[in-house]
């Protein structure tokens, strides 16, 4: 792990994550054909985006011309929600968020990046994490959220990394006991998510390739796994 500092504009889950995948050797924060990645490891580039793929669109599609790329995304699968003082700064309220997030909230940003996912230089890397999202009532921050601001977000510790490095293998988010063919209900059901995203994985599947459809139930869409890619 190098000796890294964090910049005054990067997040804290950031830059835990970034100093976790540090090793000796890595070049941090360098320039590669115009943009500035987060890490290059020979001719590895990882780029970690916390939040919005459609954010790093356009980067992602520069650097897989000649790079191969590692894309790391975290999915809060525990999230405490801490509120600090805005004078002081010290903690007065720390609660867990209703809210367990799970492998098919990537769907959610994959859907932004479809042209990119079967491009040969592309791998994907998701966080299972613990989180702590750090607020404060400033009257600045979303109307959602009665005018509190997100301040930051802490990484508390990482559950479990799953990699995808092909387009087969986004078939794994299939569970096993899945018979073909199956409906966005059948999947949902299984799944225990909803019908609507069990629409974006499906969707996401067929538009990469690797998921067909096959026909109707009723107005219910079949679709079917394509193995032997």
């Amino acid at each position: 792990m190098n000796n890294i500092s964090r910049s005054k504009r990067e997040s804290s889950l950031h830059f835990a994550i970034k100093n976790c995948y540090s090793i000796e050797g890595d070049k941090l924060e360098e320039w590669v054909d115009g943009f500035i990645v987060d890490i290059v490891r020979g001719d590895l580039l990882i780029e970690i985006q916390t939040s919005n793929f459609s954010m790093i669109k356009t980067k992602l599609s520069n650097l897989l011309n000649g790079h191969k790329v590692r894309l790391v995304y975290p999915i809060p699968k525990i999230k405490w929600i801490v509120y600090k003082s805005m004078c002081s700064g010290k903690i007065y309220r720390k609660r867990k968020s209703p809210k367990k997030g799970n492998l098919y909230d990537l769907f959610n940003e994959l859907i932004k990046i479809l042209n990119l996912l079967s491009h040969k230089n592309l791998s994907i890397e998701v966080l299972m994490v613990e989180m702590e999202e750090i607020r404060c009532n400033d009257g600045k921050g979303s109307w959602r959220r009665k005018g509190i601001s997100i301040k930051d977000r802490k990484l508390v510790r990482i559950f479990e990394k799953i990699v995808f490095e092909n387009k087969s293998d986004f078939l794994k988010v299939l569970p096993e006991n899945l018979s073909d063919p199956f409906t966005n209900r059948n999947l949902a059901k299984v799944l225990k998510i909803s019908v609507n995203q069990s629409r974006k994985i499906t969707y996401v599947l067929r538009k990469i390739g690797v998921l067909a459809y096959v026909g109707k139930n009723g107005n219910q869409m079949l679709f079917k796994r394509l193995h032997n890619l």
